[in-house]
């Protein structure tokens, strides 16, 4: 099945262009539309809870998507990071993804190799968020102005990680869905008893 992934950063906003693309696409390489689930959102790409994006995430964990055709990966996320943990654990899955206006197929080793290439790219980058942040973390706590989270607050919402559990997703594809470590899952669940 492939699953076509569309969004657009707001509801005034259409995503006709990106339909017509993708279409034009899929005709032209064959593929019958009637085998094609679209999946859209009409949200910022800062956040990874869009619900057109988690139901596609659960088909794909669910093996029903072997295929996801975008209009650009920007159309995925925003932040490099999470564009690069999302495709990762796509191609982890075997999963196809194509961006029909960048000429991206990451599928194959040539397509695993640039994919290797991007998330190298990534991680140094996120290496050296982390470098600046405990450099300010320092300076901050010199200053006394450093306090750190708060209690009690989360990165995601645990009743989402709970919704996620009731669908069948184990630990480690919800940790991934929400962007957050297996232990953060394993303790909003625990919540839940």
């Amino acid at each position: 099945m492939i699953g076509v992934y569309i969004r657009v950063s707001s509801h005034s906003q259409k995503s006709d262009s990106q339909q017509a693309a993708i279409t034009q696409w899929l005709e032209r390489h064959g593929h019958d539309l009637a085998q094609v689930r679209w999946y859209a959102d009409t949200e910022t790409g800062r956040t990874m809870q869009r619900e057109g994006f988690q139901a596609l995430q659960a088909d794909i964990f669910r093996g029903e998507v072997k295929t996801v055709v975008v209009w650009k990966l920007d159309r995925l996320a925003r932040s490099l990071r999470e564009g690069v943990n999302v495709l990762a654990d796509w191609c982890q899955r075997d999963v196809r993804v194509v961006s029909v206006t960048q000429q991206i197929d990451l599928s194959g080793t040539v397509g695993h190799l640039i994919a290797s290439l991007l998330f190298g790219i990534a991680e140094m980058e996120y290496q050296h968020i982390k470098e600046r942040q405990a450099a300010g973390i320092v300076v901050a706590k010199e200053k006394g102005t450093y306090k750190g989270r708060m209690k009690g607050a989360t990165k995601a919402k645990p009743a989402r990680a709970r919704a996620l559990h009731a669908k069948g997703l184990n630990t480690k594809e919800i940790a991934t869905a929400l962007n957050v470590s297996e232990r953060t899952v394993f303790r909003y669940l625990a919540r839940e008893h």
